[in-house]
């Protein structure tokens, strides 16, 4: 069994430092592609008297209908932005053995640590292309997490992009999102607070290249679309295209590259907490244009995760109570309700603890009352 989130573990080490080359964005796409209107919400005007209400106002639409916005000055200096990629990439290039060291814990629902491109797509002969090694926060609770040697070699490095990420878009966020919803600035981001015990995660991600072929034969097997499982996802910018958002209109749309920008959209416990008012959005990821499919995808995002002392209960919003969301039951403080880590776990361990990625058209995934289609057309 892989180690457990919560079992100390040694960290481990090498003697010889693993060299991170610098890593560059590819050029972006010629093709004329079929880009999703996004909009652009400027942190710089955050902490400007009336700053955050003109800045709620603008992201309203996005998180309510859309579910997936663009922020922009984030004070995230690029610099940082593409070293953290190049750490990213040096690892996916390290030996199968060294990246093993550390597995995610699917078996328990746990994420941190590394994820392997080794489950079929079915029957249809291609494996999944996607690795993955996901980061857990830098706080005491998770300071025994065992680490690969690229980690433990650059972790000041490492923690302290990942806190400068929550602190400087996906806090202000839930900020942004407090204030639509009239509640008390600090409400979510207390809910979300990052040194708390959540399963947040800094994540570097790498579709890796595959022939036409296996991505015709991939997808003809399943092209639905998923939502995420936490409240926010953060998508730092880089120029592989690929990633598709449904539309309120039920269309397709391609989600384009913002230079210095961050993609972001909303997740399910985020519905849950909300009782649907914002919305978690449909995506999938798709074969890259043509003059994109020999490169890999490299991907750096953070994902922000309810934690085990924040209930998956309606936050208690005038605004949604004047819409007429909330029932009495959900007034209750007191109602048994299961924790946003509980949730997302058992989220993870049913979709990844498992050796084949099995068709799940018009099923859905329930735990405790919260309950989620695992597909979408």
């Amino acid at each position: 069994m892989a180690p457990s989130a919560t079992e100390p573990q040694s960290q481990f080490s090498t003697t010889d430092r693993v060299l991170v080359k610098p890593w560059s964005r590819p050029a972006p796409t010629k093709e004329d592609l079929d880009w999703a209107p996004l909009v652009k919400i400027d942190l710089s005007h955050f902490d400007e008297p009336g700053g955050k209400q003109e800045l709620a106002r603008q992201l309203y639409d996005a998180v309510t209908n859309v579910g997936f916005w663009v922020v922009i000055n984030t004070g995230l200096d690029d610099e940082r932005v593409l070293r953290q990629f190049s750490i990213g990439n040096t690892f996916f290039k390290e030996p199968l053995e060294e990246k093993r060291k550390a597995p995610c814990n699917f078996a328990e629902g746990e994420y941190f640590g590394y994820r392997e491109n080794s489950r079929w797509v079915g029957d249809t002969g291609v494996k999944e292309n996607i690795e993955m090694l996901n980061i857990p926060k830098a706080i005491p609770a998770y300071a025994k997490e065992p680490k690969h040697a690229i980690t433990t070699q650059n972790y000041d490095e490492i923690a302290s992009f990942h806190r400068d990420v929550w602190e400087k878009v996906a806090r202000k966020l839930f900020v942004l999102i407090a204030i639509i919803l009239e509640l008390p600035e600090n409400y979510l981001a207390d809910a979300h607070a990052y040194d708390e015990e959540s399963d947040d995660h800094l994540r570097y991600m790498i579709y890796n290249v595959r022939t036409q072929d296996e991505w015709d034969r991939a997808q003809a097997y399943s092209k639905g679309g998923h939502t995420d499982f936490g409240s926010l996802t953060l998508l730092l910018s880089q120029h592989v295209a690929g990633l598709q958002i449904r539309t309120p209109e039920g269309n397709w749309k391609y989600v384009k590259p913002v230079e210095g920008g961050i993609t972001c959209n909303a997740a399910d416990t985020l519905t849950f907490l909300t009782k649907g008012f914002v919305k978690s959005t449909v995506h999938r990821v798709v074969t890259p244009p043509k003059d994109q499919i020999n490169i890999p995808r490299l991907g750096l995002l953070y994902f922000s995760r309810p934690g085990a002392n924040t209930p998956m209960r309606p936050v208690p919003s005038p605004l949604l109570d004047r819409l007429g969301l909330l029932t009495e039951e959900d007034k209750d403080p007191d109602r048994p309700a299961v924790s946003g880590t509980e949730y997302v776990r058992a989220r993870v361990k049913d979709v990844h603890h498992k050796t084949v990625l099995d068709k799940r058209e018009g099923t859905s995934f329930e735990f405790q009352g919260l309950k989620v289609p695992n597909y979408y057309d």
